[in-house]
């Protein structure tokens, strides 16, 4: 397989470098449970990559809770005060980052969580945050728009590189099927490591698709090979 070169490299954050989602879960599935609602997989695969709102916006709708989505997301947010600063990075992340950036790569965060968020989840690595050229926070950047599948997030994270890359010169790593959606509306080639759980089918449109970060060969795509 012939893949195209790449100069640029951005990534999403939740369930490809930190193991958040199962923390998500965990606090989505205690607030409906609280309003004998079950917070099911199909539901779940149907949010990733979402913004905060987005997320909480469907569940109210989908599972016809009694509160509306700003109270959904203050329920939430309690229990992720108490969940995110255990989070722990995925397999590979650290190396990876920690790779291109001794290379040069410029490389920047493309996530749709919030500054809140992020700065919550990250308090215990923030070294790794550290080695990114700069981070694109959807949720809390007025620029992004649209969540994914929308390419906003990639397009305005690409742009914030001082020499502006062209979208086919940027390599997007993500996990979730919006995301991967996403990168290719934005013209870029897209390395994917899914949950497990989702359907193959619906990773067609990746470049490649990953058990784990620690399985992607730089070189590939024209990238420093490890040393």
């Amino acid at each position: 397989m012939q893949y195209k070169k790449v100069s640029h490299v951005l990534f999403d954050l939740d369930g490809l470098l930190l193991d958040s989602e199962t923390l998500y879960t965990e606090a989505f599935t205690t607030v409906c449970a609280k309003y004998n609602k079950t917070f099911t997989w199909e539901l779940k695969a149907s949010l990733l990559g979402f913004q905060g709102h987005e997320c909480a916006e469907k569940i109210v709708k989908t599972l016809d809770l009694p509160i509306t989505k700003e109270e959904f997301m203050k329920e939430c947010f309690k229990i992720y005060e108490v969940l995110f600063p255990k989070v722990q990075l995925m397999p590979g992340a650290r190396k990876l980052v920690e790779h291109l950036h001794k290379k040069g790569v410029p490389i920047a965060l493309a996530t749709s969580s919030s500054k809140d968020s992020v700065d919550m989840k990250m308090q215990n690595h923030k070294y790794l945050l550290n080695l990114f050229h700069h981070l694109t926070m959807g949720s809390s950047d007025p620029e992004v728009t649209k969540g994914k599948p929308d390419p906003a997030i990639f397009l305005v994270c690409a742009s914030r590189f001082p020499d502006k890359p062209k979208p086919e010169n940027c390599l997007v790593f993500e996990d979730a099927v919006n995301g991967v959606k996403a990168a290719c509306a934005a013209n870029m080639q897209v390395v994917v490591v899914p949950d497990p759980r989702i359907d193959s089918t619906l990773l067609q449109d990746a470049t490649v698709v990953l058990k784990s970060l620690e399985d992607f060969e730089p070189q590939l795509f024209g990238l420093p090979a490890y040393d």
